[in-house]
């Protein structure tokens, strides 16, 4: 009885305003680390003196850190140095921080897998690099790039989970939440919240398929 129970609205309720703040921060965070991480792996790419070199030491160090230690960093080490944040905007800045990393090595890699032959091409018929990466380049790159950028962002969702050390209320704040109430609610909380990461990730696995098999299609 108190496995039916368990599946009362109040709760799925609570447990789907939890999956409504992991898909909000997963957003942001994979919007800002897009942003960041196409810039850092343009850079890179670009092979600028000395400017690519540092960072692609400081990805590489973010790379090997563990996100948790990055959580931790963003919302208990900042506001030392005077840089509060709430909790959202800590997952947020820890996550960009983290995937933007992760990015940028996939940014240039699809830049690398264009065939040198097209910059040469586009440099031959009169445009500037600048012109030639944004208008030759990076789009046949970003056909490529998009099956990772969804694999990614898989990953992402699912590392929203760590923000449960800073109280975050996403989806496993609060099945926790839930579960501790009661605790005949245990397995019937993880089954409901494995079941909607499923949902979530699956969709967005399907979708990376689909989008890797239309790239060979071409």
């Amino acid at each position: 009885m108190d496995f039916v129970n368990a599946f009362s609205w109040i709760n799925i309720r609570f447990l789907l305003d939890g999956l409504w703040v992991t898909i909000q921060v997963s957003v942001v965070s994979i919007i800002f680390s897009m942003i960041l991480g196409g810039i850092a792996g343009t850079v890179r790419f670009s092979q600028i003196p000395y400017l690519s070199r540092l960072l692609g030491l400081v990805i590489d160090i973010i790379r090997n850190l563990p996100l948790l230690l990055i959580i931790f960093f963003t919302y208990f080490a900042l506001p030392q140095v005077g840089i509060k944040l709430n909790i959202f905007w800590a997952a947020v800045a820890a996550l960009t921080i983290f995937e933007s990393a992760m990015l940028s090595e996939i940014f240039r890699a699809g830049l690398n897998a264009v065939p040198k032959g097209q910059m040469e091409a586009g440099l031959s018929s009169g445009l500037s690099y600048v012109q030639t990466l944004v208008i030759i380049i990076m789009p046949q790159a970003f056909k490529s790039m998009l099956p990772a950028i969804l694999s990614q962002l898989i990953s992402l969702i699912k590392d929203t989970s760590l923000a449960v050390i800073i109280s975050l209320p996403e989806l496993m704040h609060n099945t926790r939440i839930v579960y501790g109430q009661n605790t005949q609610y245990v397995i019937p909380m993880f089954v409901a919240m494995t079941l909607m990461y499923f949902v979530v990730c699956y969709v967005l696995s399907v979708l990376s398929g689909y989008l890797e098999k239309s790239k060979y299609n071409y």
